[in-house]
């Protein structure tokens, strides 16, 4: 089957590996072919980039899990790992070690001997799109993967979605519809399993720079999702 999305085609991955479908994450993943071509075009732009699926950092049985939209072309998608390396992580990981969840407050490389506490950060879409947005077909791709790694992500108690995409990709991956919660900044939505979902604006340059979001803001969230986090036990 063959699914035509403006100029684009979506073509349901009928020669995926079935296992790797099933897991959190999949280094090989070619499942969207617009995504796919993006990719190898930056690759030839850029050969030191990491171009390809970016994967999750940080520890599997964290408490906290942040869900981002897409790696950015010259942070995350050159570097491979999530918001290293582009104005969006700058913020983000400076407010993590600040609140006790990082070692340090800059990720500069996958090597840098950097380490999340208590946290983990993943993406809704694991790949770089072009203009950093994904077609809806896309995103509902790649929640495969966020749907298991929820799954497996056992300890979690407190999903922290940046972004209103990020907020409808957790909901799908919850088997929840689309208008079960409304996104807003610092709205919190209860989730099956004892589980919290908690929104914020992206922590983008547009986003700080227009002052749609402030460090104070976005300060107050995350320190929101570590009490909470930290304070409850999973069941």
């Amino acid at each position: 089957m063959v699914i035509r999305v403006a100029r684009f085609l979506f073509v349901p991955c009928e020669n995926c590996d079935l296992a790797r479908m099933k897991s959190a994450f999949d280094p090989m993943c070619r499942r969207c072919p617009r995504l796919g071509k993006f990719l190898d075009a930056v690759r030839q732009e850029e050969p030191s980039y990491f171009c390809r699926p970016v994967p999750p950092f940080g520890d599997p049985d964290a408490r906290l899990l942040i869900v981002g939209l897409a790696p950015g072309k010259h942070g995350a998608n050159r570097t491979g790992r999530p918001f290293t390396g582009d104005h969006a992580g700058i913020l983000l990981y400076a407010t993590l070690h600040k609140f006790g969840l990082a070692s340090g407050p800059v990720s500069t490389a996958a090597d840098d001997g950097l380490e999340l506490l208590e946290a983990r950060i993943t993406n809704a879409v694991k790949c770089l799109p072009p203009d950093n947005k994904p077609l809806p077909l896309e995103i509902k791709a790649c929640n495969d993967f966020l749907r298991v790694e929820l799954e497996q992500s056992r300890s979690a108690r407190v999903i922290l979605a940046l972004g209103a995409v990020a907020h409808a990709a957790v909901l799908r991956a919850c088997d929840l519809p689309s208008g079960a919660h409304r996104f807003a900044h610092a709205a919190e939505h209860p989730l099956r399993g004892g589980r919290l979902l908690l929104d914020s604006y992206h922590c983008s340059r547009y986003n700080t720079q227009t002052r749609r979001l402030t460090p104070a803001m976005f300060e107050g969230v995350v320190a929101r999702a570590r009490d909470l986090a930290l304070a409850a036990r999973p069941g």
